[in-house]
């Protein structure tokens, strides 16, 4: 029992770091750069114009292919690692505040945090090593193996349920300000408290539509067996712009993103560390 103590307040300590506080902050930045590119290359795609996929590594590569790209994006891995780092501690001991099924759900949702951080933190190291890559072609190809594999197609139509349904929980969270919870609005004037529940709002209902047309598109990849299907945001994204108004539906779904990435300078400032 005091073995689990100590390990609690250990990890309690590492999260209440001064260094892990700042470099999670860094991470934010890096984060809400990235939505920013993001929306623009969904721009392009809603104006047919060719360019690099439309999700978080084809923004990735477009910063690594500016003057100091790489050491950017390097600056954005390590800041995503740090806030990996703090909300896989938020999920082990944190969320004190709270209780009962509330701390669960918290926990659980930092857990869930943790991996998107990761996922990010990994694909940006990723493109510092090769800036070429493409992470749909990887998709289509990991889908491919996958499916020739037993149980494979499972597999793959359950992440894209997990997907869809992460995509419908953002929709949700985005509707009923949960995020304002996170947030020290205490230090906010009210013109930037009703700002940042604006762009809070749109920004996660945006990236819970684009989360979620891309998780049903996986799940038909699965039914029909067709790897080509499974390619992320990007095709999410191409998807929707062939919709009746869909380039208008694709336009509102960008400018929502884009209001994600001032989110997160935001939440650079004003987010509970």
């Amino acid at each position: 029992m005091s073995l689990t103590r100590n390990a609690e307040a250990t990890a309690s300590r590492t999260a209440n770091s001064r260094w892990l506080e700042l470099l999670a902050r860094v991470g934010f930045i890096g984060y809400g750069i990235v939505h920013l590119l993001f929306a623009w290359l969904a721009l392009q795609i809603a104006f047919g114009k060719a360019g690099d996929d439309g999700d978080q590594s084809g923004a990735l590569r477009t910063i690594a292919a500016q003057p100091l790209g790489k050491f950017l994006v390097v600056t954005i891995a390590v800041g995503l690692l740090a806030m990996a780092i703090w909300q896989a501690l938020e999920a082990a001991v944190g969320h004190r505040a709270e209780r009962g099924k509330e701390r669960v759900w918290e926990r659980v949702a930092s857990a869930g945090r943790t991996v998107v951080y990761l996922y990010f933190a990994w694909t940006a190291f990723k493109v510092f090593k090769d800036a070429g890559s493409n992470s749909a072609d990887q998709q289509e190809a990991l889908t491919g193996k996958l499916m020739e594999s037993s149980g494979g197609r499972w597999l793959v139509g359950l992440a894209g349920l997990v997907l869809a349904a992460i995509g419908v929980g953002l929709v949700i969270y985005g509707l009923i300000k949960r995020f304002e919870k996170h947030l020290k609005t205490g230090e906010m004037n009210a013109k930037t408290r009703q700002l940042t529940r604006r762009l809070g709002m749109a920004g996660y209902i945006a990236k819970g539509v684009a989360y979620g047309i891309s998780g049903l598109l996986i799940i038909l990849a699965a039914v029909n067996y067709d790897p080509e299907k499974a390619r992320g945001l990007d095709a999410a994204l191409r998807t929707l712009r062939d919709q009746a108004y869909g380039q208008i539906l694709l336009t509102l779904v960008a400018l929502g993103i884009a209001a994600f990435g001032v989110f997160c300078f935001l939440q650079s400032r004003y987010r509970k560390v």
